[in-house]
């Protein structure tokens, strides 16, 4: 049921970069939705993180904000940021256009009764072969990531 939901969620992704051209820096997102509670899918977001050896550097609890100036009954909206130094310098070594993935990211919010999380994906194929190598090697550990927040 999960990858169904996966792969329905990136059907519009799909279809909309039909027209760009091979090799472009294109950024994909990688998204899930669960039923799971939604203080518990940030607290087993900031669990995945750490255990992947990430810190957290930032969290904007949007949605709490947004109560807070009045807007009783507005949802849930996160995002946290996080990044290891170690594989920053690396990619930063690549290429420094990769300043634009940084830090990694991951967005929580409500929507239809259900907790969605998602994070940007690294791009893959780029006319750099070396960031194409570290992408494909960092981005399931940002799926890791967001399965592990999302799990019942």
């Amino acid at each position: 049921m999960l990858k169904r939901a996966v792969i329905v969620a990136s059907l519009p992704l799909f279809a909309s970069c039909a027209g760009l051209p091979p090799n472009t820096e294109l950024v994909p997102y990688y998204q899930v939705e669960t039923v799971k509670p939604y203080d518990e899918v940030l607290a087993e977001l900031e669990v995945a993180i750490a255990e992947h050896n990430f810190r957290i550097t930032g969290h904007s609890r949007v949605g709490k904000v947004i109560r807070d100036r009045g807007a009783s009954g507005f949802p849930e909206y996160d995002t946290v940021q996080f990044c290891n130094l170690t594989l920053a310098k690396v990619v930063l070594e690549i290429t420094p256009h990769a300043i634009g993935f940084m830090p990694c990211n991951v967005v929580t919010y409500q929507f239809d009764g259900k907790t969605r999380v998602k994070t940007h994906l690294l791009p893959e194929d780029t006319d750099n072969s070396a960031l194409n190598a570290f992408a494909k090697e960092m981005n399931p550990q940002l799926r890791q990531i967001v399965d592990f927040a999302a799990q019942p």
